[in-house]
């Protein structure tokens, strides 16, 4: 039998063609969008990406040396901001204590460490790593969202109340370890259920429907 997650990816990359994921110039501000991203759409998060950009602070070091009132007001569009604040500064202190705020330094670490290392990040969670591993470190590992587990559950591939580790095992175990791979998937999966696998399901044109 064909593999059921290798099908859906080739009816979705036919139905809807290459995403080109993730928006951002630098590493660096892909890690940021990461961590801006919770909780809210990725319109906000550009908005506070510009204001830091407009500040000059679109740096690991501006960022470092910041205060957080003067971050938080920076980053407001993205909501949640002063707990966002607190959360970035966390993550830029890790990165400039011990990676000098240089990506080929953090690139370097063994993808398992690092991804203990960011778990232990205050406001890191599973997504928020896998993001930055996979979309601005360029490591192998299937990012798993609230899109992702409600598409395979309403197709019966996995339910829904499954761990974030049983769906990621379920895709390391089923596709290549290929960067390119996990990253134009996972956007195809948040395409579709954006447009078609809403909470209350929009089946009409759904690629996945027959």
């Amino acid at each position: 039998m064909r593999n059921p997650l290798i099908e859906i990816y080739d009816i979705l990359l036919d139905f809807f063609g290459p995403q080109d994921w993730w928006p951002g110039d630098t590493p660096f501000e892909v890690m940021i969008g990461a961590i801006l991203t919770q909780n809210t759409n990725w319109g906000n998060v550009q908005k506070a990406v510009r204001n830091l950009m407009h500040a000059g602070a679109l740096t690991p070091h501006a960022i470092y040396k910041m205060e957080n009132e003067r971050l938080s007001e920076l980053i407001r569009p993205a909501g949640y901001y002063n707990i966002k604040a607190k959360r970035l500064k966390s993550f830029v202190e890790f990165f400039m204590e011990k990676y000098s705020g240089r990506t080929d330094k953090i690139r370097e670490t063994d993808m398992t460490s690092l991804r203990e290392y960011l778990l232990g990040v205050n406001g890191i969670g599973p997504e928020t790593a896998d993001s930055i591993l996979l979309y601005a470190l360029e490591k192998p590992v299937f990012v798993i969202d609230t899109y992702t587990k409600r598409i395979l559950s309403r197709h019966g591939i996995m339910d829904s109340s499954e761990s974030y580790d049983s769906f990621q095992e379920l895709f390391h175990e089923s596709l290549p370890a290929k960067v390119p791979l996990f990253n134009e998937y996972h956007a195809l999966l948040v395409k579709t259920g954006k447009e078609f696998c809403r909470p209350k399901p929009h089946c009409h044109g759904c690629p996945l429907k027959r």
